[in-house]
């Protein structure tokens, strides 16, 4: 039978959960094609706050990656607006003249920051909230400026204004009501709030109303003005004052909109061809701002799409549970109260907890929580359920816990919490669902419990409640994660326990080693195959099978994959130091392959961006220079300084100690990137101090520092030891790398082994233990004799490798 086509109009959270849940009850139904505005895949718009926080990175938040995508043959077109329906002839069209069929259309266009139309609104330096482009705006507006103005004391004020703070701006909210989240928090609880974020060095400005953005000769905002009389610099202007759904494209094709996209119960609009779900669309009157409504609409929307005929959407009774800046929220119903209505409040100002119930007629009708929202879940049911109160009334502000005729008295939170209670508000989860992923998919790692539930992988807050459903459904078969880490949910198997199976019963190759070890599923996935893979490898090097399908497409192909489909070439410049040949070749080959960038890299390289995949073996040819493995779980580069050759400063000559150490380790793979760094004297220019292994030169040797990481959560480097010369610099940083390999979990950095291990433990290995050492470092060196340089051996044998031939995406 023919598919039927499917076009989705938003590449967002809501669009894509409809695909997702369309996916799962009818696979084949639909050829489907998906339009976004922005150059990403469907990412997850809730945390782009960590991100401007530098908690999370781009990559970090990617929902559906690329690879996803094309696995489920879906057609993705990003940065492609979609500007004009069709709705006679059924074809939607982009600004970029990309045009697509539809037997059925989801618009999914979500909602657009709204910009309130102060005098000086578009000058340069002023923002809304809304996407990664805003994001990365104000990260870069940081590193140049100063001073930052945030109007709105919502949400997404308050996080903007805490992730510039910490990016180092200096940083005022101004909020037009009297308390901060007015929307979700009563008088005491915003008071409590704005005191809390006070003390992380934030300013507010409350019951204040902007009147006019100054800008300066140049275009560019300097200063906000206030109608109370009053002046503030501003090098950056952030309005955060709310969203309006996005409905002008339907409205456009004479679709029925009224504040929105209006659909029906079964998520229609008034063309039964066109469906919609999101902050787009206005139901029964109401439009949603919030995740967990728009993930409802989504299931009832895809069983439709399905051609199911049942489910229904009749709106949402809607909590918020929210971690602002490290402190959590959450409120639910009316939580205002009036003439006809009680309040029970809890108030601790020292401890930092309020909880305020608003009762009526013996019920639960609203509610806030500040500081504690560990019960939360259980009044929000009690206020959907209607429940009443007047037996557990003289406890009920202490939780479930606290009622002893419930049978609940003295267990966990999990065990209190019916198959209907939410668990995770960011993304829509019930109990029952995280409980049936359990039991039916055999999870047992929360890790596991992300990836099929989505439950804990946006905000966090409910991971503890997570692992507690885990502890609960599975009883004495929960290992908590601290202790018992299992590969994957194809084993009962940590990852101490692969590799120690591996090495008793010498597996050489992954069929037999899952064969051996019972795996549940015969093929495994792609959480235990790139493991194994390694395992086997550094096990019994030189003796184990290679699997190239069981690594990341990054290393099947050597390259770097790109967010557009393209990848990136380094080549390996030894301590950084090149010759005025390379620098033609990789002239020339930039301006002979149409390279969009070519870029300086931090670890003192040349980054040739946006190669053609098809281009890869032949440029590499054209460069005859060896792989950076800058794509690799690999070692990476060896930042150096300029040392005792050139610098006045330095003690010794840390360039060609950085071109030894390169050389050395040259092709080595890891369970995770490995990056060295030497600086030629106390001054640290090569930031040897965040790195895996940092070597400082001093004037009697050499300084050996392990376990630095220089990624979204900075680590110091630890001093593991002195030596006085440079081929101790060898044994010792090869002997720790090696112990690393041996005894790490995959995609483990050093950072996370040493917390785990401890720097005593290595001290004992590497330091103590002196014919361990050697021996650690012979098996490396060991490892490595042979090995071939993957470019060179791709443009050797480039006959054998006809995947070159096909961007793979």
């Amino acid at each position: 039978m023919q598919k039927m086509k499917l076009v989705v109009v938003g590449n967002g959270m809501a669009g894509m959960r409809t695909v997702e849940e369309l996916l799962k009850i009818a696979p084949d139904i639909y050829d489907i094609t998906v339009f976004g505005d922005e150059p990403y895949p469907n990412y997850n718009r809730i945390m782009l706050s960590p991100v401007l926080a530098n908690e999370q990175t781009i990559d970090d938040i990617i929902l559906n990656t690329r690879e996803w995508y094309a696995e489920h043959n879906i057609t993705l077109h990003t940065n492609a607006r979609i500007n004009k329906i069709d709705r006679k002839n059924r074809v939607v069209y982009a600004e970029d003249g990309t045009s697509a069929e539809y037997d059925r259309l989801l618009l999914a266009t979500g909602s657009k920051p709204f910009m309130p139309p102060i005098p000086g609104n578009q000058l340069e330096g002023v923002l809304g909230y809304r996407d990664i482009k805003d994001t990365n705006d104000m990260i870069a507006a940081a590193k140049k400026y100063k001073h930052a103005v945030v109007v709105g004391g919502g949400l997404l004020g308050l996080e903007a204004a805490n992730g510039l703070s910490i990016q180092g701006m200096d940083v005022t909210v101004i909020h037009r009501n009297e308390w901060l989240l007015e929307k979700q928090l009563d008088k005491t609880a915003g008071i409590m709030l704005q005191k809390s974020l006070e003390a992380k060095g934030l300013k507010f400005h409350l019951s204040t109303n902007t009147e006019t953005i100054v800008g300066d000769e140049s275009g560019r905002v300097k200063a906000v003005r206030f109608k109370e009389g009053f002046e503030l610099p501003a090098d950056l202007l952030v309005l955060a004052v709310g969203i309006r759904p996005n409905f002008a494209l339907a409205e456009s094709a004479g679709i029925h909109c009224d504040k929105g996209v209006v659909v029906n119960d079964t998520m229609q609009t008034f063309d039964p061809r066109v469906y919609a779900v999101g902050e787009c669309v206005a139901h029964r009157g109401i439009s949603y701002g919030l995740v967990a409504p728009l993930f409802e609409m989504a299931k009832v929307c895809a069983t439709h799409l399905a051609n199911f005929g049942i489910g229904l959407y009749k709106g949402s009774v809607t909590s918020t549970k929210l971690k602002v800046t490290g402190i959590d929220l959450f409120s639910a119903g009316d939580f205002t109260g009036d003439e006809e209505t009680e309040e029970i409040v809890l108030h601790d100002a020292v401890g930092g907890v309020y909880k305020k119930l608003i009762i009526k007629n013996d019920k639960i009708v609203g509610g806030v929580l500040y500081g504690d929202t560990t019960d939360g879940s259980w009044y929000f049911q009690m206020l959907r359920d209607g429940k009443p109160i007047h037996e557990i009334r003289d406890h009920l502000m202490f939780g479930p816990s606290a009622i002893g005729d419930t049978g609940h008295q003295g267990q966990n939170q999990a065990s209190t919490m019916t198959n209907e209670m939410e668990v995770c508000g960011c993304n829509g989860v019930c109990k029952g669902t995280i409980v049936k992923a359990i039991q039916d998919q055999g999870l047992f790692t929360i890790d596991d419990v992300k990836k099929q539930t989505k439950a804990g992988s946006s905000c966090g807050s409910c991971v503890g409640l997570v692992e507690q459903i885990l502890a609960s459904t599975l009883g004495g078969g929960y290992a908590p994660p601290s202790t018992s880490k299992a590969v994957c949910g194809c084993t009962d198997r940590n990852h101490e326990e692969v590799r120690a199976e591996i090495r008793t019963h010498k597996y050489l190759n992954i069929p037999d080693a899952m064969k051996g070890m019972g795996w549940r599923t015969p093929n495994g996935c792609a959480t235990c195959r790139p493991a194994l893979n390694y395992y086997l490898l550094s096990t019994w090097p030189h003796e184990a099978q290679d699997d190239p399908q069981s690594r990341f497409i990054n290393e099947r192909v050597h390259a770097n994959i790109q967010k557009d489909g393209t990848y990136s070439v380094i080549p390996r410049m030894y301590g950084g130091v090149t010759t005025p040949d390379q620098l033609r070749k990789i002239a020339d080959v930039a301006d002979k392959y149409a390279v969009p960038m070519v870029k300086v890299t931090g670890g003192q390289r040349i980054d040739l961006l946006g190669v053609k995949k098809e281009d890869l073996v032949d440029m590499w040819a054209d460069l005859d220079m060896p792989s950076g493995y800058a794509y690799g779980k690999s070692i990476r580069t060896v930042k150096t300084c300029v040392g005792s050759e050139f610098c006045r400063f330095g003690t010794q000559n840390s360039t060609q100690m950085g071109i030894d150490i390169e050389k050395a380790f040259d092709h080595m793979w890891a369970p995770h990137k490995v990056k060295f760094a030497v600086s030629g004297c106390p001054r640290n220019c090569a930031e040897s101090g965040i790195k895996d292994v940092g070597i400082i030169a001093v004037d009697s040797g050499w300084e050996i520092y392990v376990g630095g990481n220089g990624g979204i959560k900075t680590e110091a480097a630890q001093f593991l030891c002195k030596v006085k010369t440079s081929d101790e610099v060898l044994e010792y940083s090869g002997a720790f790398i090696q112990v690393y390999r041996e005894e790490a979990r995959y995609l483990d950095r050093t950072v996370h082994w040493l917390e785990r291990v401890g720097l005593e433990y290595v001290k004992q290995r590497i330091l103590e233990d002196v014919e361990g050492r050697k021996a650690a470092y012979e098996r490396l060196i060991y490892t490595l004799q042979g090995s071939v340089d993957p470019w060179a051996e791709r443009v050797k044998n480039r006959d054998k490798h006809k995947e070159f031939e096909i961007i793979e995406v």
